[in-house]
């Protein structure tokens, strides 16, 4: 919890940077961003390597074990799907890419905001992150909840992409550890499929 108010909190402060015009315009349109990209991507890459102790179990489980994220993709862009139909009839001017976009971030809220953002739409990526971020933090603290209703996946199924960092350490105590490695490569697969899956959306605005 305290990770994610840390990062939104930076959220707001560049809001207010940028609002009280601290820093030249030429920041915000210079390849920083890009850079960030590329360096979230390497991070992530270092996750995967480093975490052999997986390996074991994912052999175990062999194919079924990809019906996770898949299922969480599934489920995730359902639900986008459906957020953007119940905010078409309150006139929410926003498309079911936008919506769609959104979603496919998967809860790997600074990703997602940095693609999105570079690909033109900064107000986009806002959403994105708050949107990203409230599903982490409801992870975080509803996992018991989510294990009592949908049994030991379903906070690694809420957790998304976070499932294999910041919402780790509450699934191997809610769910038990076998999930908590599961959680690990679940989370890897949907952080691998993010700059894939949401460019891809974003041309189909």
């Amino acid at each position: 919890m305290k990770g994610s108010l840390l990062v939104l909190g930076f959220f707001f402060a560049g809001v207010f940077a940028g609002w009280r015009h601290w820093l030249p315009r030429a920041v915000a349109e210079s390849d920083a961003a890009l850079w960030i990209l590329y360096i979230l991507l390497f991070c992530a890459g270092m996750g995967v390597g480093f975490d052999l102790r997986a390996l074991a179990v994912i052999r175990q489980l062999k194919a079924r074990i990809l019906l996770i994220p898949a299922g969480v993709a599934a489920g995730t862009l359902a639900g986008s799907a459906l957020a953007w139909a119940l905010l078409g009839l309150f006139g929410a001017d926003l498309s079911l890419p936008d919506s769609l976009a959104v979603g496919a971030g998967f809860g790997y809220y600074s990703l997602a905001t940095v693609i999105i953002t570079q690909l033109g739409d900064p107000s986009l990526g806002s959403v994105a992150l708050l949107s990203n971020m409230i599903r982490e933090i409801l992870t975080l603290t509803l996992s018991p909840l989510f294990v009592r209703a949908s049994g030991r996946l379903g906070p690694v199924m809420a957790g998304g992409a976070a499932a294999m960092d910041t919402c780790l350490p509450v699934i191997a105590r809610v769910s038990g550890e076998r999930c908590a490695i599961v959680a690990v490569f679940s989370g890897m697969a949907l952080t691998l499929l993010v700059p894939v899956l949401v460019p891809a959306i974003m041309a189909l605005r």
